[in-house]
């Protein structure tokens, strides 16, 4: 794991249950400053859940969970997202009668010239923003490769479309830490190449580290620098990509499946 960056994210001995079901077991996890950290699992494993309890969808039953040394256990979602810890899910969220730039500039944060009085009494201001924001959005809108679907409405978008405005959404927020939740599932295998591209200028251009996750094994040895495995709610092995693709544990529960699919993907 890079050691060139403090510790951003830790989440110490995080347990979630659902009645008689255990999601989340005694879950550790760190995530420094500056990295890009994979977290795999077969399905069920308790990998999303994980997810919702850090950004503040669910409570965990017992651990903590700091967010640069600050505990966020018990905030709300908006307030987490406010301390630059923002995430995206599994099915692309946004405003389906909204295009795809406009998409992009609602996911600016801290727009109060979207107030009425605030806009009134700033117009000159709001004027400034508002053209800094869109100037912006179709940088992004470039860098993703979605100029010819710039003023398309979300809800015309394909699934891989839409996976790249979420992409697009974090370049415009600008946390310093996102969550991916599966970027590339239910992808065309033709934009895959296009999302690990962006993730990778999303960390080393734009200085924001993250947590993947993914079940392409291939995605996630180009992009990670290290690897958490769940399974059962568990962490069962932690390591570099390479490491936790020979763990015994790992090829027993998870990976020779994962290595399959990604070799057929790849013919």
């Amino acid at each position: 794991m890079k050691e060139d960056g403090a510790e951003l994210l830790r989440v110490a001995g995080v347990s979630k249950a659902f009645g008689g079901l255990q999601a989340l077991a005694g879950v550790s996890l760190t995530v420094p400053e500056g990295a890009v950290v994979g977290l795999i699992g077969p399905n069920g494993s308790g990998k999303s859940t994980l997810f919702d309890v850090i950004s503040g969808f669910q409570r965990c039953d017992c651990g903590e969970i700091s967010y640069r040394s600050a505990r966020i256990e018990h905030s709300s979602p908006d307030e987490i997202a406010r301390f630059g810890l923002v995430r995206t899910f599994q099915m692309s969220e946004g405003g389906l009668r909204l295009t795809a730039i406009e998409n992009l500039m609602a996911a600016v944060p801290g727009q109060q010239e979207h107030k009425l009085l605030a806009s009134l009494t700033r117009l000159r201001a709001a004027l400034r923003a508002e053209r800094r924001h869109l100037s912006r959005a179709r940088e992004v809108i470039a860098l993703l490769g979605l100029g010819a679907v710039a003023d398309e409405y979300l809800g015309n978008l394909s699934g891989g479309q839409r996976k790249l405005i979420d992409l697009g959404r974090i370049f415009m927020a600008r946390p310093r830490l996102s969550l991916l939740d599966e970027p590339t599932a239910g992808v065309n295998p033709g934009l895959i190449r296009v999302i690990v591209d962006a993730l990778s200028t999303m960390n080393r251009e734009e200085g924001i580290s993250l947590l993947i996750v993914e079940h392409n094994m291939g995605v996630v040895q180009e992009c990670c620098d290290h690897v958490y495995v769940l399974d059962s709610g568990r962490v069962i092995c932690e390591g570099t990509p390479a490491e936790v693709s020979v763990d015994a544990r790992v090829l027993e529960s998870y990976l020779g499946s994962a290595r399959v699919t990604s070799d057929e993907e790849a013919g």
